[in-house]
């Protein structure tokens, strides 16, 4: 249906084009109950033009009295009804297929989303998802509910109405054909530029989208920093970027249509003196003139129809090109099946890693060929400088992300095999920076263990350090926080994240990502001592910064480069002249 449009789809594009074809399949029924509406329309037409034409030549050349045109006029308002119910079946399934299409979009492309991880989402900016899932999925949406049906309707329509206006009068219908394929043709002409714009408009869109969503994320540390003016003003370039796109996009589509416009007007006009002269010599029956100068303004209706909507076609090309580009990321993750097989930790496990590789996309960063052995009741420490690969490894064991070489395994389990919600179960997290809900302190040391009573609450408080914060505060621990944790310092929420992993009191492994990042010197000692007192029933892999943490540690495991150069105890290292003793000296100096 699309054909008219596809000769000017330049080549970048044209990938673009060829997934909206295919998503297309998915509708087929709903866009053939609609052609069929079209026809079933165009063939009314054709009919109350005729009965039209009927009653003009009854009524104006013959004189008949109304009581013998009263039939022909009951059947012209029957007929008038019925286009109007067709029009609104036609629109109605139309806009039913696409909705059900973009339902099928967003679950698919929200899975492939999934796909990506953890790790794979940090390569693009989050306001870009948005835009691409929200703004792409609407524009797609207006192409199959409005373009794709007046494509079919450009083509289906004037092949109907040629089919009964030649028999009626055979010069009027060559001068339709011959004058209609300039439509389509000036359509070519200014398609390539008009895609380009529309190409540009989407890719402002994406840029103005993630710039803002960035904005609101770091709305605090920009008023900090004096930045928020700067950044404003970056806001309102961007804004004015895209509002002149969307100017260039709307003026090659009015000038689209003003064109179209004259040309049916001028082959409407050459068909009218036509067949005005030849009544006028008496070649042709006054019915069959008007049955055909009725119909000529609807031939071109379609075509001129179409062209209002090319700018909609050239917004779901962007963005389908840019929803084909996330189908592509996505499929080049490496598929690995998830397993079904159950995990039980009813004490520390031994965890070993054996040649674990994981490479992202596009960048050669990652995991090398990394093997040693988290023991249980002993505490590892992950050491290495910024881009080593440590948040990496930590993804991998939470099992964000699957390796894309070797095997994790836990107790000599195969972790692909397990369960990754319960092998999650298993786990408590404490990342470098946790993520604060709007809700009270209790609401979110809760988070972690919605079953934990309030014994086990205060347990978790009291050990973390948290306790003594709230009993300073008005509300204790039914104090409300604000979004991100506005209320408490960094160092508190530090402690908020211990506490939700102390009230995950079954759970036998610990992980850890600078879990004393926000703290002072006596806070950190305070935290390295509960650290080392949950290892003793645990199996804890703690990723440092801060190297007097690492010494502390009963072994210690050194990346560089996504590979492990040295592991050891940390009184072993210090006395080497490797690895670790040279981040401890460089540390030092």
């Amino acid at each position: 249906m699309s054909s008219l449009g596809a000769a000017d789809t330049p080549p970048t594009a044209r990938r673009a084009a060829q997934w909206l074809r295919r998503e297309a399949r998915l509708i087929r029924g709903p866009l053939l109950r609609t052609a069929l509406f079209t026809a079933l329309l165009a063939l009314s037409l054709v009919a109350q033009a005729w009965v039209l034409a009927a009653i003009l030549t009854a009524g104006v050349l013959e004189r008949a009295p109304f009581a013998q045109l009263w039939p022909l006029c009951a059947a012209l308002l029957v007929l008038a009804l019925l286009r109007v119910m067709l029009t609104i079946g036609a629109r109605r399934s139309a806009v039913c297929g696409a909705q059900q299409l973009a339902g099928v979009l967003r679950a698919r492309l929200l899975q492939e989303v999934q796909a990506l991880g953890t790790l794979g989402l940090r390569a693009s900016a989050s306001g870009d998802l948005l835009t691409r899932l929200v703004d792409g999925i609407e524009a797609v949406l207006a192409y199959f509910a409005r373009y794709l049906p007046q494509a079919g309707a450009a083509v289906l329509v004037p092949l109907l109405l040629a089919a009964f206006i030649f028999p009626a009068d055979w010069l009027s219908g060559l001068v339709l054909v011959l004058t209609a394929p300039l439509i389509p043709l000036f359509m070519v002409l200014v398609g390539r530029a008009a895609a380009r714009a529309s190409e540009q408009r989407y890719a402002q869109l994406r840029r103005l989208g993630a710039a803002f969503i960035d904005a609101l994320g770091g709305l605090v540390t920009l008023r900090q920093l004096g930045a928020a003016e700067r950044f404003a003003a970056r806001l309102e370039r961007e804004n004015e970027a895209y509002r002149v796109l969307s100017l260039q996009v709307l003026r090659v589509a009015f000038l689209s249509s003003l064109v179209l416009e004259f040309f049916a007007m001028v082959s409407i006009a050459i068909v009218a003196v036509l067949i005005g002269f030849r009544l006028l010599w008496g070649e042709l029956a006054l019915r069959d003139g008007l049955f055909v100068l009725l119909l000529a303004p609807e031939f071109y209706l379609q075509l001129r129809g179409l062209g209002t909507l090319r700018h909609t076609r050239m917004d779901a090309v962007a963005a389908a090109e840019q929803l084909a580009a996330l189908e592509v990321d996505a499929a080049a993750v490496p598929a690995h099946s998830v397993g079904t097989a159950p995990v039980r930790c009813e004490r520390a496990p031994e965890i070993r890693l054996e040649h674990l590789a994981y490479l992202y996309r596009g960048r050669g960063t990652g995991l090398h060929e990394c093997s040693f052995t988290i023991r249980p009741a002993q505490l590892t420490a992950l050491v290495g400088p910024s881009g080593s690969g440590k948040s990496t490894l930590l993804n991998l064991l939470l099992g964000f992300a699957a390796p894309d070489r070797g095997r994790i395994l836990v107790d000599g389990v195969d972790l692909a095999g397990c369960d990754p919600r319960q092998w999650r179960d298993c786990i408590a997290w404490v990342p470098q920076s946790s993520h604060v809900f709007e809700g009270t302190v209790r609401e979110n040391v809760l988070v972690a263990n919605r079953e934990a009573d309030a014994a086990a609450l205060n347990r978790a408080l009291e050990a973390s350090g948290l306790a003594p914060v709230l009993a300073r505060l008005p509300h204790g621990a039914e104090t409300v926080l604000g979004e991100r944790g506005v209320g408490l310092s960094g160092g508190q929420l530090q402690r908020l994240a211990l506490a939700r992993a102390l009230v995950r009191e079954r759970t036998r492994v610990w992980l850890l990502d600078e879990p004393a990042a926000h703290l002072d010197r006596d806070g950190a000692g305070e935290f390295q001592a509960l650290i080392r007192a949950a290892a003793a029933s645990r199996t804890v892999l703690m990723a440092v910064h801060r190297l007097s943490a690492a010494c502390a540690a009963d072994w210690v495991v050194v990346l560089e480069g996504g590979r492990v150069v040295e592991q050891g105890p940390p009184q072993h290292l210090r006395g080497s002249a490797g690895a670790f003793s040279a981040l401890l000296q460089a540390e030092h100096s």
